[in-house]
């Protein structure tokens, strides 16, 4: 049985007439992802069409689904927003606290244990608001929403940035920031910029060692990570149909790595056998009653290339396997050019860890081909050169493989199997090794591999390829084995070479699992209370950001000029700083730490004229030192600030240690619409060369801003230390509303006020 059978029923009963009303005002046949954002207008039926990437829409998610390390902060904000209960089904799970060890029960019972405080908290709060609570040791998100909440032609919005892994399932899901959740939860509409569509052609089918991970790590290669920003990527063509749900699933789960706003695929055949498969054959067998509006227009599917914006085709027929990395998940090699590229640039040769699973690649297909390839390892005698680590990502998925005897498998081979949890590809491990700082190399089945991520060693070379061919090259413990032409020597001299990867689908005895990990809220959650220690140091109540002063921004100072990549990760490192995911003061003494300083080439080290005149301070204190003297604060970045995970803390903490604005040459999406959901000015250079205009002690103004209004420019008067000034412009996207949040402070201020007011919100 489906969990919110009777909503999916309404939006299905709705689609038809509004995908009419669709094509009418749009005047056109329509895709598959234009089918879905039509059908989800906040205001009911569409009656205009909307520019890509111009207009800016609301609309209606479904549902909410929330991590446990963002869980904290996006709900301990809606508990200010005056509501009883969340207005649309919402959950979640607690997957990124979970640190990885000594193994699965270890490792559980230490997090149950550290985290009770948080733990108690995330489920007294579900309880109380009607929020689904899916305990430790569930599973990673978003396996489990694919399992038991994603379905085609839906959308939904989550607090990851991985949250498009829905997509598989022909479901629109997009990440956000907390704040964004709590405007849905509330009842209110979700703003997004209507998207850009970048279709994907699929051709041909994958045979041998290929895989739908590979089709992602191409796609990366072609549009780098910021190619999909502010776009929705749509695969479709004969190779999708191809592919299993699962697949499909890895492929949209690492769309956030090209910065796409989400990723889907058409409803075919492999979602009603998952659906089926999962449970949910009510769900499969709604959907094939409305399939004509769960698929592009057959005039899309003939002549592409007029109805998307960029139309990129790949034959899965010629489809090489690939490895991505090191440092950056769109650094393509095709496995026939990765050992070159390796001794080309010197990287690490000697493997010293290889891990899979993960949210992106944790499916039975995955664990089944991976588990063809470690039994090989024991069949024909092969030492296996390099730890391995298997991460779960359900508990759905870990019982059934246990009980089909695939972790008998890996353990033959000498590997450890991890919780059902994020683990090593957020940081969350303790990694086994002798040097913390040693330059070495590892490969995962995650989807990002930016430099500290892991284990945060810098020096760690992160790569990023399929579960079978991490397996493989954890068994030769060398990145320049080509496993489809190379041999390796077995226990008795023998020169052996691995077979190709075989793997099934669905498990042919069907799923099985005894506790899922599922606790429902109370019917009535008016008598659970929610109790937050003011002596915490993990969970911290929220006090309302200031609203702007009225006036423009006068002598504010330069905190930081950032150098090149400054992903969510330079700006609010994860790792051990989860615990304070809940606690905004603690975790803002990470902000910006591993951000490169552009005068001095180090992380973490900035000019504090307060307390060390022209000396150099920690980056968190510099800010804390000028908020103590009332003095506002400027960060200035690259391109592609903020790219990386949903991550809204990477917002909140410079609000929070007042930095007014963020000044970049350009923005990653999600990132820039959590600065201004926290009431921040997120600004870009007009001519992005005058990033070099910035000096180490300027003193800035922006002005403007009592006629701020979409569309119009600022400016910047930058008061240089020998006494010259610049004038420079700066733009921003900024709309009507969004001008509002910054007035009243943040978009939660704006709805509290709206809230006590009692002003018409037109909640649904």
């Amino acid at each position: 049985m489906a969990f919110d059978l009777e909503m999916i029923k309404t939006v299905y009963n709705g689609l038809g007439e509004r995908v009419e009303a669709a094509r009418r005002v749009v005047g056109r046949p329509l895709t598959l992802a234009e089918k879905i954002l039509y059908a989800h207008l906040y205001n009911g039926a569409p009656g205009k069409a909307f520019e890509r990437g111009v207009s800016y829409v609301d609309f209606a998610p479904d549902r909410v689904a929330m991590q446990d390390a963002t869980a904290q902060m996006a709900l301990l904000q809606f508990m200010q927003a005056g509501k009883v209960k969340v207005s649309v089904p919402s959950t979640v799970h607690c997957d990124h606290l979970i640190q990885a060890k000594e193994g699965a029960e270890e490792d559980l019972a230490i997090a149950n244990s550290e985290n009770k405080e948080v733990y108690d908290f995330l489920a007294s709060v579900s309880n109380k608001y009607g929020i689904g609570f899916w305990k430790p040791g569930a599973g990673i998100i978003h396996q489990v929403v694919l399992e038991n909440y994603a379905f085609p032609g839906g959308m939904m919005i989550g607090t990851d940035s991985h949250t498009p892994n829905a997509g598989g399932l022909g479901m629109l899901a997009i990440g956000v920031g907390g704040a964004d959740a709590v405007d849905v939860m509330a009842g209110m509409a979700w703003e997004l910029k209507f998207p850009k569509l970048i279709g994907v052609k699929l051709t041909g089918k994958l045979s041998g060692w290929a895989s739908p991970k590979d089709v992602i790590l191409k796609v990366a290669g072609i549009l780098t990570v910021k190619g999909g920003t502010g776009a929705i990527v749509e695969y479709f063509g004969e190779g999708s149909e191809n592919m299993s749900c699962t697949g499909k699933a890895t492929i949209c789960n690492m769309g956030a790595e090209i910065g796409a706003t989400t990723s889907v695929f058409a409803f075919d055949q492999s979602m009603v056998e998952y659906l089926s498969g999962t449970g949910r054959a009510d769900i499969a067998e709604a959907a094939n009653a409305v399939a004509a509006h769960l698929r592009p227009d057959a005039e899309v599917y003939a002549d592409p290339a007029t109805y998307y914006d960029q139309l990129i085709e790949i034959n899965l027929s010629e489809l090489e396997p690939h490895v991505n990395g090191p440092f950056t998940p769109d650094a393509a090699w095709p496995i026939s050019q990765f050992a070159a590229a390796v001794k080309e640039h010197g990287w690490p040769e000697k493997l010293e860890v290889g891990l899979i699973g993960s949210c992106t690649n944790s499916s039975y297909e995955d664990i089944t081909r991976a588990a063809s390839i470690a039994e090989q390892a024991v069949s024909k005698g092969l030492a296996v050169n390099a730890e391995f680590t298997v991460t779960p990502g359900s508990e759905l998925v870990r019982y059934t493989v246990q009980r089909d005897g695939l972790l008998d498998t890996f353990a033959q081979m000498g590997g450890v199997v991890l919780a059902n949890a994020c683990g090593p590809c957020i940081g969350q491990w303790a990694r086994h090794t002798d040097d913390p700082k040693r330059r070495n190399s590892i490969i995962t089945s995650f989807n990002r591999n930016f430099a500290k991520r892991n284990d945060g060693n810098p020096n760690t070379h992160a790569f990023v390829a399929s579960p079978e061919i991490v397996t493989a090259f954890a068994i030769a413990g060398d990145l320049t084995f080509n496993p489809l032409t190379d041999t390796l020597t077995n226990k008795e001299g023998q020169q052996v070479k691995l077979d190709e990867p075989r793997g099934l689908e669905m498990p042919p005895q069907g799923y099985a699992v005894e506790d899922a990990g599922y606790q429902a809220p109370a019917e009535n959650g008016s008598g659970v209370q929610v109790i937050v220690d003011p002596n915490s140091d993990r969970l911290e109540l929220l006090d309302p950001f200031k609203p702007w002063e009225g006036t423009d921004l006068m002598g504010l100072r330069l905190l930081i000029k950032a150098q090149g990549k400054c992903t969510t990760d330079h700006i609010s490192m994860a790792g051990p700083w989860l615990k304070y995911r809940g606690h905004l003061d603690n975790i803002s003494n990470n902000m910006l730490i591993g951000a490169i300083n552009a005068f001095n080439g180090e992380a973490n080290s900035v000019r504090d004229y307060v307390t060390q005149g022209d000396g150099y301070n920690a980056v968190p204190q510099v800010a804390r030192n000028y908020k103590a003297m009332g003095i506002g604060t400027i960060v200035v970045g690259d391109e592609n600030y903020g790219e990386g995970s949903s991550r809204e803390h990477a917002a909140m903490e410079p609000r929070h240690l007042g930095v007014r604005a963020i000044l970049v040459k350009s923005f990653a999406r999600i990132h820039e619409t959590n600065l201004k959901k926290q009431g921040m000015l997120a600004l870009t250079f007009a001519n992005k060369a005058d990033y070099d205009l910035i000096e180490e002690g300027d003193t800035i103004d922006i002005l403007g801003l009592t006629e701020f209004a979409p569309g119009k420019p600022l400016q910047i008067r930058l008061h240089h230390a020998d006494g010259d000034t610049d004038l420079i412009t700066v733009n921003h996207t900024y709309n009507e509303g969004q001008i509002e949040w910054f007035k009243a402070g943040s978009a939660l201020n704006l709805i509290r006020q709206q809230q006590a007011s009692g002003s018409n919100l037109s909640q649904k």
